[in-house]
């Protein structure tokens, strides 16, 4: 049998013969390697620097097609899965290309998302070879982030601007500000050890949460869980928890589920770390002191505002130029709150602010042809509700399941409204090339 098969052409006999490659084929085939090769950087890019699922797909899409391509596309928070091929009928999938890329969770990097949308904006108007392109996809891949003293500084900065938006004292301020830093170099060491990096949000709220007690019980008294709050801020996911809603929401059901995972497990961390230093402080005799907490005056209210916008402008690495229009939006979607809510509920505050950001962003990507997400995220950072999920997981955590379950149905309140405020801008003002 193998001989007959030898004889054959390593054939079964009866069977087709293989087509034989056309002239040309073989520059067609590396013309269609360098697009999708293009395409799977542009992918990764994006990923790693925060576009969730649904903008993903859609500009990879989009930009497939003017490239000349039909692409097939599945992203996840761990992985992307790219199939393309040129348009045409069965012939065509004769040299279709699948690419599986392994990542990991990726953070928000607006610097970096606005160089590599600068770079499609170039390939496709001709300005840029699409190899050149590739190549400089690369490059800022490998840019050095922003400087470890000024992502510290970040810490320090949300932290203390948000101690006073909860209209904390001048004591918590001080204290918020220094278990800030503290928190801020830790997460810098751990996220930059592979063996360390899964324990950093339990290690942070163990540390701030042992450094507030010890403050209020030999320093000054402290209102402590609300320092606590304040200081591990930028760990909690509400971010991701956003998104994850807006995911499943978008019937991207993989996606969201993992996403949300994620999201929960964070929590979960940061609530064992407060429960646990909460423990450690009762051992070392330091016990929550009543606390006359004086509010701080109205303009130290509007310079926190400014600190902590500029805070997350530094920890979204937001170019320089861009510094000022990232904290307008941050602070635009606060005041919106501020000033509709009491009028007109919380809820359709948040509803608001989230649906002016999102078409806001949509607008300005339109009109300059730079991205949304500039305007869109930092609107709707100070809106997403990590604080309130990590209160009903400290609830679960002391077995109050009466403050659980309230907290738990206001942190699905404000997922609807602030989800239903981006899907309604979306609409408002659809997004160009998703990004």
């Amino acid at each position: 049998m193998i001989r007959r098969l030898i004889r054959a052409g390593g054939r079964p006999p009866g069977a087709a013969r293989a087509p034989r490659a056309e002239p040309g084929q073989g520059a067609r085939q590396a013309d269609l390697v360098r697009r999708v090769r293009f395409l799977v950087a542009l992918a990764r890019c994006l990923h790693r620097y925060g576009a969730p699922a649904p903008r993903l797909e859609n500009a990879i899409n989009d930009v497939a097609r003017l490239l000349g391509l039909v692409c097939n596309i599945n992203s996840n928070p761990t992985s992307i899965v790219l199939s393309c091929r040129e348009p045409g009928g069965p012939e065509s999938m004769l040299n279709e290309i699948t690419r599986v890329v392994r990542l990991e969770p990726g953070g928000v990097d607006l610097r970096r998302m606005v160089m590599a949308d600068a770079v499609v904006e170039q390939v496709l108007d001709g300005r840029m070879d699409i190899d050149a392109g590739y190549t400089r996809l690369l490059e800022i891949e490998a840019l050095p982030g922003r400087a470890p003293w000024l992502v510290v500084l970040s810490f320090a900065l949300i932290g203390a601007g948000v101690a006073t938006l909860l209209r904390l004292g001048w004591p918590e301020f001080v204290a918020t500000a220094v278990i800030g830093l503290v928190v801020g170099c830790l997460s810098h060491v751990f996220t930059a050890r592979p063996d360390l990096n899964a324990a950093t949000e339990a290690v942070c709220a163990l540390v701030a949460t042992v450094l507030a007690y010890g403050i209020s019980s030999l320093v000054h008294p402290l209102a402590v869980q609300m320092v606590t709050l304040a200081s591990i801020i930028v760990l909690l996911p509400g971010l991701s928890l956003t998104t994850a809603i807006n995911e499943l929401s978008t019937q991207h059901l993989v996606s969201g589920v993992a996403r949300m995972a994620g999201a929960f497990a964070v929590l979960l961390k940061l609530t064992f770390g407060v429960v646990a230093g909460t423990q450690l402080a009762q051992l070392l005799g330091w016990t929550v002191v009543s606390a006359d907490t004086a509010v701080l005056p109205y303009w130290v209210l509007w310079l926190s505002l400014v600190a902590a916008a500029f805070g997350f402008a530094v920890n979204f690495s937001s170019p320089w130029r861009d510094v000022p229009l990232v904290m307008a939006s941050a602070m635009g979607s606060y005041l919106i709150t501020r000033l509709v809510g009491p009028a007109l509920g919380n809820d359709f505050g948040v509803f608001l602010a989230a649906l002016i950001a999102c078409a806001a962003g949509n607008l300005y990507a339109r009109l300059r042809r730079r991205p949304g997400a500039l305007i869109r995220l930092p609107g709707i950072i100070l809106l997403v509700p990590g604080s309130v999920g990590f209160r009903s997981l400290s609830h679960a955590f002391e077995r109050d399941v009466f403050m659980t379950l309230d907290t738990g149905i206001t942190l699905l309140t404000v997922l609807i409204t602030l989800v239903a405020g981006i899907l309604f801008g979306n609409l408002l003002v659809p997004p160009r090339r998703s990004l």
